[in-house]
């Protein structure tokens, strides 16, 4: 009854992969994995998860339930980071389907990836899969992405994103593909798709029926002269164990493409410096690249997952510090924020006072990169809007 509430709120979808291969059931109750795919109670506030049970207790007409639902969907922030500013035009349309935010990298949200094979319960993406379409990016027109690309020579980078890009049958990616590859675009160098299938379904690239035909477009890409990455999200490292994973990612490493990682660091689910030293090990060992540490957004269930930023700088730095270097392409914990993706550098004391050491790997405005700044300590910080400015009026970023 609990998850049939919770699902008024936060999708919801599991696979038998997810069911039979990943998840400990003699002890799911604390099962990492089970936390990952399956909504908890905890993920709502009181008041909110009050609201809909005595709706459903009181046996309230259908249209009343989905419309609390979505009142508390928009509560919980569905567009964090100022998402729906990304939306660049094209000769006055909009691209919903798109999004530029950085200089050099344009996101792309195929209409037919809009889905994944399970739903991770942090999802920052959550509002995709409500069927609220004006929270929704998608869309088919690839050859209005071409436009934008040529239009824009300063984009380097295409991320196929969504959703999971991956979950598109080959001839539709193909599609995309083919079309992006025809048009020989002079500024675009790499291709990037953002999947969480190497741990939610590996066989996509192993024995689906059209896994050949899959490894083939990403070859072709690479064959082009284009860099490829696999964005490929990992969020434990039990997610990690199986024959299958490990067949994927040498699979796709043949193709020439890179294996990249990446994952918000989460209470409740992965907090634990050992784990995230451990996972960085594996992934380096089955050749993929570490590659970020994330906070947990703020949107969906933050509250639940949320660490603050004092007690996730402790985790990334005592994981960072039991690994090689060979480990330390690694970045975090990065918050991917309004202004660009803001790295945790540190907490030192300057004149007496105690401050965040604060960098810009990303920013909306290039000057900001790579010049760290400060912020005033506070131990209950989850994210860059909780924090005040140091030996300044304004951050830059403000000015």
């Amino acid at each position: 009854m609990i998850l049939k509430w919770l699902e008024r709120f936060f999708p919801f979808k599991v696979n038998n992969y997810v069911i039979d291969e990943l998840i400990d059931w003699d002890n799911f109750s604390k099962d990492p994995i089970f936390r990952l795919t399956f909504p908890q109670k905890g993920m709502l506030s009181k008041n909110h998860y009050d609201r809909m049970a005595k709706l459903i207790k009181e046996e309230a007409p259908k249209h009343e339930i989905v419309k609390a639902a979505n009142q508390i969907r928009m509560d919980l922030n569905p567009n964090p980071a100022g998402q729906a500013h990304n939306v660049p035009e094209l000769n006055g349309e909009k691209l919903v389907g798109a999004q530029h935010k950085y200089k050099e990298t344009m996101l792309f949200f195929p209409t037919q990836g809009q889905t994944c094979h399970a739903y991770c319960t942090f999802c920052f993406r959550w509002p995709q899969f409500t069927g609220i379409d004006e929270l929704k990016f998608a869309m088919k027109q690839v050859d209005l992405v071409i436009e934008y690309l040529r239009a824009n020579p300063q984009i380097t980078d295409l991320l196929i994103t969504g959703g999971d890009p991956m979950v598109m049958k080959t001839k539709v990616f193909k599609a995309y593909i083919d079309a992006i590859l025809e048009a020989d675009i002079p500024n675009l160098k790499t291709i990037r798709i953002g999947s969480k299938t190497l741990a939610y379904w590996p066989y996509r690239y192993t024995h689906d029926n059209d896994a050949q035909q899959l490894l083939d477009v990403f070859k072709k890409i690479a064959d082009n002269g284009l860099n490829l990455s696999i964005m490929a999200h990992f969020n434990h490292i039990n997610e990690m164990g199986t024959e299958a994973v490990a067949e994927a990612v040498k699979n796709i490493r043949e193709t020439g493409a890179a294996i990249r990682t990446q994952s918000p660091l989460l209470k409740h689910l992965n907090d634990d410096a050992d784990m995230w030293a451990n996972m960085w090990r594996k992934q380096v060992d089955m050749g993929m690249i570490p590659y970020y540490m994330f906070m947990a957004r703020e949107t969906g269930a933050q509250e639940y997952f949320g660490l603050t930023l004092e007690e996730a700088w402790n985790i990334f730095r005592d994981a960072y510090s039991q690994v090689s270097g060979i480990c330390r392409t690694v970045r975090g914990p990065v918050m991917s924020a309004n202004p660009g993706k803001v790295q945790v550098l540190g907490i030192t004391e300057i004149n007496g006072e105690k401050v965040f050491i604060l960098n810009f790997i990303q920013a909306r405005n290039t000057d900001w990169v790579g010049k760290p700044f400060f912020a005033k300590y506070d131990p209950k910080a989850l994210w860059l809007d909780d924090l005040k400015p140091a030996f300044a009026d304004k951050f830059m970023y403000e000015e």
